[in-house]
């Protein structure tokens, strides 16, 4: 008990910080428009408009990234234009003591959000826009701990809409408190709809009963982790309170079947059979901490553990001491949500094989309150982004009342 009282002590502030990382100093809480911010939240009237947004979480296994990393096979920003991208990564740096005690190094996350940037601004020189072109897309959170870190980006012209942007860290993996496991949670309001993703690493392991201590931190996240209520004190302080809720990361839920069953049914590519026993399937289905949470189809490969640099899984190859670290495959990587309003178009994994984990993408229709008063305002402001929203997925707008025929931004 002492030990864990004296760590929860020190590590309390650190792991509690309300820091974060953005472009722009948060100097405001309201829209550059000359309208009362308590006014328009409590004005009965509002339009719902439709924006896109991309999830994505990768677990990196330690390996700091190369200068040359191509992040365009998971942003996919050429065959699909997004207006929020959320990047969460687990494991930015190796889970060693000196990283878990030591003092936070901002430096690999530094370079993971140069990649970032880097990919979603991305021009051609055959782009008229190309010389001297701002940046399309900002980043307005970016949150580490130790090796779960998150990063949130927006168009630049959807930022002065962004309010109250807030982050919550809990840390539950040695003595249930250090932050080589948990989270980091990010919020914000878009217009009067509120946003929270949950970037999580929760406890590894392939026994039976471990899919408990899996339950059990997510318990503690969502109990733990709060938020600030605003200057007006009517902001959402709970995970599940908020609007959209999606939770991402390498949860680690495991497939409950014999390691040699699991192997022949991934060998013939049985997904079916294999998500009948998926862990994090059933505690969808019949658990008590994310039952009545959703998550699209799985129509990929499971994700975990791979060769690094390679697409052979782990330990399907017994070679010495290597038999004793034999990890089934599973689907370790997910993105699930939480209530009303989103609707996923797309979930999938990438190929990139710089860690022993293939990161998993997800992306989203979410709708948003906008006030009427701002609202009427659209012919002033009226952008590129409010057009009729394409269906590359084959996604019908017809007959669904979620998905309204323009998009709402505005450039001041």
């Amino acid at each position: 008990m002492w030990p864990t009282l004296v760590v929860n002590k020190i590590l309390k502030k650190r792991l509690g910080s309300t820091n974060f990382v953005a472009d722009y100093h948060h100097t405001y809480e309201q829209p550059l428009l000359s309208i009362d911010e308590q006014s328009i939240h409590h004005h009965p009237n509002y339009n719902k408009y439709n924006y896109k947004v991309f999830v994505s979480t990768w677990n990196v296994g330690g390996v700091a990234p190369h200068q040359d990393l191509n992040l365009e096979d998971l942003l996919d920003t050429c065959n699909n234009s997004c207006d929020i991208y959320v990047l969460g990564f687990q494991e930015i740096v190796p889970l060693k003591a000196s990283n878990v005690l030591g003092s936070e190094n901002s430096e690999v996350s530094s370079k993971w959000n140069s990649l970032i940037r880097e990919a979603l601004n991305k021009k051609t020189e055959n782009d008229d826009e190309w010389k001297g072109d701002p940046q399309e897309f900002q980043c307005i959170i970016s949150k580490q701990m130790v090796g779960v870190f998150i990063s949130v980006w927006t168009r630049k012209d959807l930022r002065p809409f962004i309010h109250h942007p807030s982050v919550s860290c809990i840390g539950c993996g040695i003595m249930g408190c250090l932050g080589n496991k948990g989270s980091v949670s990010v919020r914000f309001r878009l217009h009067e709809t509120s946003f929270c993703f949950v970037c999580s690493h929760l406890a590894s392991g392939g026994r039976e009963g471990d899919e408990k201590h899996r339950n059990s931190n997510v318990a503690e996240i969502f109990s733990r982790t709060t938020f600030p209520k605003g200057p007006l004190f009517d902001l959402p302080r709970k995970i599940l309170d908020h609007d959209h809720v999606v939770l991402l990361g390498d949860l680690n839920y495991r497939i409950s079947l014999p390691e040699e069953s699991t192997r022949l049914l991934v060998e013939k590519g049985d997904w079916d059979s294999l998500l009948q026993n998926d862990q994090l399937m059933m505690e969808l289905e019949n658990g008590n901490m994310l039952r009545g949470w959703h998550e699209g189809p799985i129509k990929f490969a499971p994700t975990y553990k791979y060769f690094p640099n390679s697409d052979m899984y782990y330990g399907c190859c017994y070679h010495g001491k290597k038999a004793e670290k034999k990890r089934a495959p599973a689907w370790c990587d997910r993105i699930v949500w939480y209530g009303n309003g989103l609707k996923q178009l797309v979930y999938n994994r990438s190929e990139s094989k710089l860690s022993d984990h293939r990161p998993v993408k997800a992306i989203f229709i979410a709708q948003v309150r906008v006030s009427t008063e701002l609202g009427n305002l659209q012919t002033l402001f009226l952008s590129e982004r409010f057009e009729h929203i394409k269906t590359p997925f084959g996604v019908s707008t017809t007959n669904d009342d979620f998905l309204c025929k323009k998009q709402l931004s505005f450039r001041l």
